[in-house]
């Protein structure tokens, strides 16, 4: 079997054998075999999840060299599994509540439908942005089929676009406030490390700090975001979670950020390995996190699928102890067949990473998610990663820029091409001012993560009322 064919033969195994399994225990309620159409579409959308999502905690790594693909690949299948199973979102119907008003006019058999086409809906957008190597939101791809379908089965005036507009109002804020904070830590760090003349010396000051705040934010996030199921701290308890991390993370890095620099040379190259450590341990969380929230984007639909079917009667949402394992073992898989072609795009394709640039986006990610929480914002962890590594990107850009236009700077001998040894000085400026350009940030990936960003809600909206529209003729 072709190399390139395998991954697609397992993903269908898992997909037969998760049907499999459900037809065998399926007896409960009138309409078992909805049941069994709605774990394929989950299970499904579990596996594009994890194909497109892991490039927001692994591409950077990657993309830094801190990682090598198997290794990323390896580390965020079994962290994203672990937080899907042990701190997976409590899969009430949120997403019907908040998107639907109430009194719909949609029946339990009707809201099934809608609800295994925006699953169907939501993963096929995301399944052909991950082919085309596009980093694209995950929720509002289940948000968008949600309401497509909603529009097809019920009408305009079903959904609630108040909520809608919160949404649209965060594809702006998320890469915003991602840019904004990875471009301050990547400023700082050059101010007080890189630019200094002794960086090794400045690096044990700072690196331990560094690394102290990273636990404190990771600490508050995960609080926050992936253990929020078991335990609420309020926010006293979460400040008190976040000193105290920080706390031992400074601990623990001061004394081998001391030993790793014995004898270190004094280059940016050199320093920023010292930040390789806490880079990897930092795509763990958030990979983790990531298991542990994202889940839901397949188990919120299919809970409120199990319920309506009354295939387990009783009050609430409650899922089988497969439902979950079927979603992480689905992202976990999707991870290891598909994850690398989006890790390529987000890690190598948009700026040129290091240690370092790689610390700061997923830093950044941790406390934009952070922020967003606190203030009830919501922000997508896709939008804020990819902004992330744009602000890096643009950050480097525009004081490299600055440099050349503030002082007499050779221009590279790497972008010279034969044109420019007959230029002015002034042209051959202006041409590397271009090519600087260029080099630090890809425009056109810029264009097109854009335009995927902008098209998922109303692609997966149309996908959507069209697999409603085809479910409902064949159920009628």
């Amino acid at each position: 079997m072709p190399r390139n064919i395998l991954p697609f033969g397992v993903a269908l195994i898992f997909l037969l054998a998760a049907a499999t399994w459900v037809a065998l225990t399926a007896s409960g309620g009138p309409t078992p075999h909805l049941v069994v159409f709605a774990v394929v579409a989950a299970a499904y959308m579990a596996l594009n999840v994890g194909a497109n999502d892991v490039a927001n905690n692994m591409g950077p790594a990657v993309g830094a060299k801190a990682l090598t693909m198997a290794a990323a690949l390896a580390l965020a299948a079994s962290f994203d599994a672990a937080g899907a199973l042990m701190a997976g979102s409590d899969v009430v119907d949120t997403v019907a509540n908040e998107l639907l008003l109430p009194g719909a006019g949609l029946t339990s058999v009707s809201l099934v439908l809608v609800m295994i086409a925006s699953l169907f809906a939501a993963a096929v957008w995301i399944n052909a942005s991950t082919l085309v190597g596009a980093p694209v939101s995950t929720t509002h791809a289940i948000i968008g089929g949600i309401v497509g379908a909603t529009i097809a089965a019920a009408g305009i005036g079903a959904v609630s676009w108040p909520v809608i507009g919160v949404i649209a109002i965060s594809w702006t804020l998320s890469p915003l406030l991602g840019a904004a904070f990875a471009a301050g830590f990547h400023s700082a760090i050059r101010r007080v490390i890189t630019r200094r003349a002794d960086k090794v010396a400045a690096a044990r000051i700072w690196v331990p700090v560094l690394v102290a705040l990273m636990a404190g934010v990771f600490a508050m996030y995960l609080a926050t975001k992936a253990l929020s199921r078991f335990w609420q701290p309020g926010l006293a308890g979460m400040l008190l979670v976040g000193l105290v991390a920080a706390a031992v993370g400074w601990l623990v890095a001061m004394p081998w950020v001391r030993m790793q620099s014995l004898g270190m040379s004094n280059r940016k190259k050199h320093v920023a390995t010292l930040f390789r450590p806490p880079l990897i341990v930092a795509a763990a969380l958030l990979s983790f996190a990531h298991g542990a929230n994202d889940v839901a984007n397949a188990l919120g639909p299919l809970a409120v699928i199990i319920r309506e079917t009354q295939f387990l009667p009783g009050p609430g949402l409650s899922l089988p102890l497969w439902a979950p394992a079927i979603a992480a073992a689905g992202i976990a898989l999707g991870i290891v067949l598909f994850g690398p072609r989006v890790i390529h795009t987000v890690g190598e394709q948009i700026t040129k990473l290091n240690e370092i640039r790689a610390f700061c986006v997923a830093s950044s990610a941790a406390l934009t998610v952070l922020a967003a929480s606190a203030f009830g914002l919501p922000v997508s962890s896709t939008h804020v990663a990819v902004g992330a590594v744009f602000g890096v990107g643009f950050v480097r850009e525009f004081l490299a820029i600055r440099n050349m236009t503030g002082a007499a700077v050779p221009v590279r001998a790497s972008l010279v091409d034969a044109s420019m040894l007959n230029d002015r000085p002034e042209q051959a400026l202006a041409r590397e001012r271009r090519n600087e350009r260029r080099y630090l940030v890809r425009r056109l990936k810029l264009a097109q993560i854009g335009a995927a960003w902008v098209v998922t809600l109303p692609a997966s909206a149309l996908l959507a009322a069209l697999f409603c529209r085809v479910l409902f003729a064949l159920t009628t």
